[in-house]
């Protein structure tokens, strides 16, 4: 650990207007502590880039580097299969200058001549390959652009519905989609080994969330949000989240057995800015918390049995007018008797219609994902929404994918909170899929003409009852509980049923109408969104072979049997643990295990079989590790 503290003085930020090359040699001459430029471009995975260029060589080529022309890396340094091959793998990075550029410093690294950290000039960048773009980052991009221009041009063709906002179209100025995330983790001291069921039990009797933060969990967190705002995040608040247990106190006055869930939040920006913070705010509150002895997970499910993190994604649309006024696109003419507007009504009609198949591919795409999403830890399951009881009542139902955030005194307050994403989702894709969704929802509501009344009935319809743009026989609001109100045969029913494996979730990609609305305006191409795919079904069968079975079969080896003072109960449970076992990792003669199955479909490219294995695992897995947890609870 070192004697970490925020330093006011350094050069944090460089802001859309410093990027010329003659500011940029004026604002690094006046900082020497910055030693290094690295160029951060986000592959198809979501892995960022990093590389340290000296800073002499940077400002001596800075029009080559500003240009593009200088920083290239190879195929296999970056997630792109099918892009960029072995024999034709070169990428350049490209600067971003539309974006702030920060200086990320090493604390560790203490410059002489300043006696400040050593920091490097982290520039966003794109990927390019062949003159084309091919990254996350780029993706986004042409998604919010074509959105903002398509939602101009609906505007500018259609007085009436700019008459709903109180403007004309030659009042005008410009659309903005902006975002925002609440981003979840957990902090731990390593080597120290807690308990599922001390956390477990912590859960249950509520006994972390929103409570006082202490010591050096308290000491970092509040170090997170001063650094935040160093880096002009505009950060709304940290706390305690559901999960952790209490600290235990030495006598020395430190704590130690440190395990806790903390969330941060930090104001609205645009989506590509919005989406760096995102990943500048992980790389800040690791190192920081690192820096203090802690580790710091962003797994979705870092745990089994206990609550995991969410990275709940906020949206909204804006438009902009020539002298300066600001109108939230969501909001309707009167809250006070509708939830949304026209066009509000449209983006919710085409996030529900099309999350399933169109969106959640880039939201759950890994079994950490999927172990999230399960009943009893307030992460959504089934694809509805919640509108609030009554238009005077916001929502406040934590148990479905989308929640209508509302405000009846402010009308800038009305926006979209979609639960399911998590702290390693990708949310550059996230993003421009739910913006591709959110364009085909606003096509169909402003298109038929109708009114936000007729809307709203037609969002609430019951079950079963046919919709001009929405499925009859699905569910797409509910206020209620859907953990405590119905079994799951029912959510199944009402709301379809949901991907279970990182198969179930990105096989849609295949499908020509999902590609039909993904593609719409080369937003994501043909190309990328194979190679996307075929990241994810390699990570998939990466972890399942390399990860995921053999940690199960660690388990399975670490189950023995005590057969001093057992009872016939005892006894009739361990044959049940035996037999549950031997189906998973025993083969005989006669049948291959769960194991085995498992390996031979990955190895056949069957991977329906291989995604009908994979929960046949989890479900055995489950039931094993209950009964042997009963089987030691009787041993006294």
């Amino acid at each position: 650990m070192i004697d970490f503290h925020v330093i006011p003085d350094l050069l944090y930020v460089i802001p859309t207007d410093k990027h010329s090359a003659s500011e940029l040699k004026a604002v690094l001459t006046a900082h020497p502590e910055v030693r290094f430029v690295s160029l951060a471009a986000v592959d198809l995975m979501g892995n960022d880039t990093d590389e340290k260029i000296p800073i002499a060589d940077f400002i001596s080529n800075i029009d080559d580097y500003l240009e593009g022309k200088a920083v290239q890396t190879d195929g296999s340094s970056v997630v792109l299969p099918g892009i960029a091959t072995l024999n034709d793998g070169k990428v350049d990075l490209i600067p971003d200058p539309e974006v702030i550029w920060y200086i990320d410093y090493n604390y560790e690294h203490i410059d002489l001549a300043t006696g400040k950290p050593v920091g490097t000039l982290r520039i966003p960048s794109f990927l390019h390959h062949n003159g084309e773009e091919v990254c996350s980052r780029s993706i986004l991009r042409r998604s919010t652009a074509n959105f903002e221009e398509k939602v101009k041009e609906m505007f500018l063709s259609n007085p009436s519905l700019c008459s709903q906002y109180g403007f004309t179209p030659d009042q005008l100025d410009r659309i903005m989609l902006i975002t925002a995330t609440e981003l979840e983790f957990w902090v731990n001291s390593p080597d120290e080994i807690i308990s599922t069921e001390q956390l477990s039990i912590s859960q249950e009797l509520k006994e972390s969330y929103w409570k006082r933060t202490k010591g050096v969990v308290r000491t970092a967190l509040e170090q997170v949000i001063l650094m935040l705002e160093k880096y002009g995040f505009g950060p709304e608040m940290g706390h305690k989240e559901v999960g952790g247990v209490k600290a235990s106190l030495n006598s020395s006055g430190e704590f130690h057995f440190i395990m806790e869930q903390l969330e941060v939040d930090w104001k609205y920006s645009g989506a590509r800015q919005g989406a760096d913070y995102e990943l500048i705010a992980r790389i800040l509150i690791k190192e920081i918390f690192r820096l203090h002895g802690l580790d710091v997970s962003f797994n979705a499910k870092p745990l089994p049995g206990v609550a995991g993190s969410g990275e709940h994604t906020h949206v909204n649309a804006v438009a902009y007018l020539k002298n300066g006024k600001k109108i939230n696109l969501f909001s309707p003419e009167d809250p006070g008797s509708d939830f949304l507007s026209v066009f509000g009504w449209g983006c919710l009609f085409g996030i529900m219609k099309n999350y399933s198949r169109v969106i959640n591919p880039f939201v759950s795409a890994t079994t950490d994902a999927f172990e999230r999403l399960t009943p009893g830890f307030e992460a959504p399951t089934h694809c509805v929404a919640s509108i609030g009881k009554d238009v005077k009542t916001p929502s406040r139902n934590r148990s479905v994918l989308l929640g209508l955030v509302r405000s009846e005194d402010n009308k800038y307050a009305t926006r979209f909170e979609l639960r399911a994403p998590n702290p390693h989702t990708n949310t550059y894709l996230c993003l421009s899929a739910v913006y591709q969704a959110m364009l085909d929802g606003i096509d169909y509501a402003i298109g038929s003409g109708k009114d936000t009344k007729t809307l709203e009935a037609e969002f609430c319809k019951p079950y079963g009852t046919p919709s001009d743009y929405l499925l009859a026989d699905r569910l797409y609001r509910c206020e209620d509980d859907i953990f405590e109100d119905m079994d799951s045969n029912e959510r199944d029913r009402l709301f379809g049923t949901p991907a279970a494996t990182v198969f179930d979730s990105i096989s849609p990609l295949k499908d020509s109408d999902v590609a039909e609305i993904l593609n719409r305006d080369d937003v994501f191409c043909t190309s990328l969104v194979d190679s996307y795919y075929q990241a994810m079904l390699v990570r998939w069968e990466m972890e399942l072979l390399q990860k995921i079975i053999p940690a199960n079969l660690s388990t399975l080896r670490s189950i023995t049997r005590n057969e001093e003072g057992e009872c016939a109960y005892d006894g009739r449970l361990w044959n049940d643990i035996t037999d549950l076992k031997n189906l998973l990792g025993k083969d005989t003669g006669e049948k291959q295990s769960i194991f085995t199955r498992i390996k031979a479909a990955v190895k056949a490219n069957d991977w329906a079989k291989t995604s009908e294995y994979q929960l046949a695992m989890k479900n055995a897995m489950t039931e094993l590790r209950t009964k042997y947890k009963a089987y030691c609870e009787n041993q006294i």
